[in-house]
């Protein structure tokens, strides 16, 4: 049978936009969120991402948060775990799902990057445990990875594409799990690229961002990247990267302008300022006009 009662671990970003999906198609979903703070402000954030995204407030009211865990999985088919990207805290929960979830509830985690294996490694139910990693914001992004791991059944992928695809997602089957997965492994190759040129002075963060956005940003959403080598002759993308590939950046390591960055306290919107500085206004400017483009290629899908 498909699962039909949803359990979130953790109620932050992720965690509330992935309860915001399921709630939305109808699905009984209660989020267990430790922190009293946070567990308090999950159905106010997600009223107003639907608003944002124009769709009916109320349904956040179908969504139930709890501080038990046990009391959170008793009855769940499906358990996404959405927790910080902690290897050892991942594990411990997984260590807890396995005892207090029903024996045949699929287990779910939303990790960016953390390759399944090492989340499940020693547990012995590993067959139901999976990759499924959302894309931020889960509510107007389609893509859903879901990962399959060595010890994950067939079974366990089936049920978890079949679910994805019910609620509106667009599943992508990984068959190797590495760490990153695809989509991500591409995402920050590009951030470490950029992140040094900045770093290197060819040009500021907001010049970077510009020369994306007018340019191949442009193709992306009808040309992915071997689309595009294909289109243009893999002998020109053959010449082209003997030229380029010698170049690009190959630290092993975060870039210490990065690193610098977060070490002065400047970390993005969370503090208004980042790479470049984020007023109040333009944050919120930003926000809408992501939703809006998200919206509109949400409708042309639809349309489609």
């Amino acid at each position: 049978m498909p699962p039909r009662s949803i359990a979130i671990i953790g109620g932050g970003l992720m965690g509330a936009g992935i309860a915001q999906v399921f709630a939305a198609r109808g699905f009984p979903v209660s989020i267990f969120e430790p922190s009293p703070e946070v567990r308090g402000s999950i159905r106010a954030r997600i009223r107003a991402d639907l608003r944002l995204f124009r769709r009916d407030e109320s349904l956040a009211d179908n969504v139930l948060t709890t501080g038990n865990l046990a009391e959170a999985v008793a009855e769940a088919d499906y358990v996404t775990e959405a927790a910080p990207e902690k290897l050892e805290l991942k594990r411990s929960l997984f260590a807890d799902l396995v005892k207090l979830a029903p024996a045949s509830a699929i287990l779910a985690s939303n990790t960016s990057v953390i390759p399944i294996h090492r989340i499940a490694d020693g547990l012995s139910t590993a067959d139901r445990i999976v990759g499924t990693h959302w894309w931020n914001p889960p509510g107007l992004i389609p893509l859903v990875e879901v990962v399959h791991s060595a010890r994950t059944s067939e079974a366990t992928v089936r049920a978890t594409m079949e679910l994805l695809s019910d609620v509106g997602k667009t599943p992508a089957h990984i068959r190797k799990d590495i760490p990153g997965f695809v989509a991500n492994r591409l995402q920050h190759a590009l951030w470490r690229e950029a992140i040094a040129m900045v770093a290197d002075g060819v040009c500021d963060a907001a010049t970077l961002d510009a020369c994306v956005k007018n340019s191949f940003g442009l193709r992306l959403a009808v040309l992915g990247p071997l689309e595009n080598a294909d289109l243009v002759g893999l002998d020109l993308t053959l010449d082209i990267h003997k030229t380029i590939i010698p170049e690009l950046d190959r630290l092993e390591r975060p870039n210490p302008y990065l690193e610098a960055q977060v070490a002065a306290g400047r970390l993005g919107f969370k503090t208004a300022a980042g790479f470049r500085e984020w007023p109040q206004a333009e944050m919120t400017a930003l926000r809408r006009r992501l939703a809006d483009h998200l919206l509109e290629a949400q409708r042309k899908r639809t349309d489609e």
